[in-house]
């Protein structure tokens, strides 16, 4: 039996742990009802998954579109590991709620003496690997470990959990990200570039190069993965037009998700184009273009016949009421001619925005420069319905930037880049907390 905190971060750190959690169970925290991990989808960003997925479950004679999420998840004791194979995460979106079950079925050594009962003061650890790896322990309400945590006043409070610090030996990515920028401001104006997927840095001439330039600088090549940027951090530049107002030029995108149905994923994007696409207005030739801005509040687009809608979403209670829905867009005879589905859309944001930078940046001429300042936007622990609520409400809005040239040939080339942005003094309401950080810069 472990018996003190120390003991038990020490214990799941040799197995690899670098995050600590403890939860309190309430009488209703058990195998039978499930343990309860928040009242939102803000523990998406704390608990590792496999990836959403819609399960269809009849119940009492009709079909529950119920999403869950299975983890890796194993019981820790002085032993050593022993994984529990149905552990998974159930999604409730019309309260709405997640809950953790199968957690004992099929777990050797689980400890079903204290799951398995609605004692009070009994106390759920986690533990967290880089690798997405969830480490379990339970204490009894007698416990010196329990008290331990019901004693302590000084743990922070991350939704339904106290986060448990990792004490020595394990590196703060807060303060890691933080010097680093500081060491990139400190170098004043950068030469605009962009690595290569091979690692190596090329100039880059055109105007949208802050990012890149940006990225580059932390070693960060262009990929399509969803994972977080920079040391579990989503980095994101903006433009503005000077390092004393920080007036920002103009928005920021969140994420560039690709649809997941309707016809642009199901014909392909070419076939997309070619239907609500539209000749290039600067005249270059045989180039089929599709952008515009489309929100929740705007009509058909005059150029493309598409408006921006939720499917699935009822915005006066602010909860999804089928995850089977998304963000589509429609057609002026009611097709779906891109959709990106709530499950993809949900993982997506969790796992980008758990912890997200945002850095001002300014830009001149010639040669194209970039230099980064110094008041940093550090934001953490957000919520997908967060994201759904500032669509609904069209703070959030859909520009797309996608083209295809050489359209008339039998081998077109297209450029694909669906862009979800929002104006930067709406960012805040996109997190439950956030800071202004001012770097110490030569």
């Amino acid at each position: 039996m472990i018996e003190t905190l120390s003991g038990l971060v020490a214990l799941m750190k040799s197995y690899g742990a670098t995050r600590f959690y403890a939860k309190k169970l309430a009488p209703n925290d058990n195998s039978k009802n499930q343990v309860y991990l928040g009242g939102d989808f803000s523990v998406l960003n704390i608990i590792p998954h496999q990836g959403i997925y819609t399960d269809n479950t009849v119940s009492s004679g009709s079909v529950r579109n119920r999403a869950k999420a299975d983890v890796s998840f194993s019981w820790v004791n002085q032993n050593g590991l022993h994984n529990a194979p149905n552990a998974q995460l159930i999604l409730y979106p019309k309260y709405p709620e997640v809950r953790m079950s199968g957690f004992l079925k099929g777990a050797k050594y689980a400890p079903s003496d204290i799951m398995a009962v609605r004692d009070e003061g009994r106390v759920l650890f986690i533990g967290v690997t880089p690798d997405g790896q969830i480490l379990g322990y339970a204490a009894g309400p007698d416990s010196s470990l329990a008290k331990e945590v019901y004693a302590k006043n000084d743990l922070k409070q991350i939704g339904v959990f106290l986060e448990i610090p990792p004490e020595s030996g394990i590196k703060d990515t807060r303060k890691l990200l933080l010097d680093k920028l500081a060491e990139i401001c400190s170098k004043h104006w950068i030469m605009s570039k962009k690595l290569d997927s091979g690692g190596f840095s090329k100039p880059y001439k055109a105007r949208n190069g802050g990012g890149y330039t940006l990225e580059a600088e932390l070693g960060i090549t262009p990929n399509g993965y969803s994972d977080p940027d920079y040391l579990g951090w989503e980095i994101k530049q903006y433009a503005v037009s000077d390092f004393i107002a920080y007036r920002p030029k103009g928005v920021v995108t969140l994420m560039t998700p690709e649809p997941t149905s309707g016809l642009y994923k199901n014909s392909g994007v070419e076939q997309f184009l070619h239907r609500y696409g539209y000749p290039d207005k600067h005249g270059k030739a045989d180039r089929v273009n599709f952008g515009g801005i489309y929100s929740c509040e705007k009509d058909f687009h005059a150029d493309t016949g598409l408006k921006l809608a939720l499917q699935g979403y009822d915005p006066s209670s602010e909860k999804i009421t089928d995850m089977t829905g998304g963000i589509v867009l429609l057609s002026r005879e009611n097709e779906i001619a891109a959709k990106w589905d709530f499950i993809h859309l949900m993982e997506h944001w969790t796992r980008k925005h758990a912890q997200a930078a945002y850095i001002p940046s300014i830009f001149r001429t010639p040669p194209p420069e970039y230099a980064y300042g110094p008041r940093i936007l550090l934001c953490e622990q957000t919520d997908f319905s967060l994201f759904l609520k500032a669509v609904a409400n069209c703070t959030v809005y859909y520009d797309p930037a996608v083209k295809m040239e050489k359209a008339s040939s039998g081998n077109p080339a297209t450029k694909r880049r669906s862009q979800f942005r929002v104006r930067y003094n709406e960012l805040v309401h996109m997190y439950y907390r956030h800071e202004y950080v001012e770097l110490p810069i030569e």
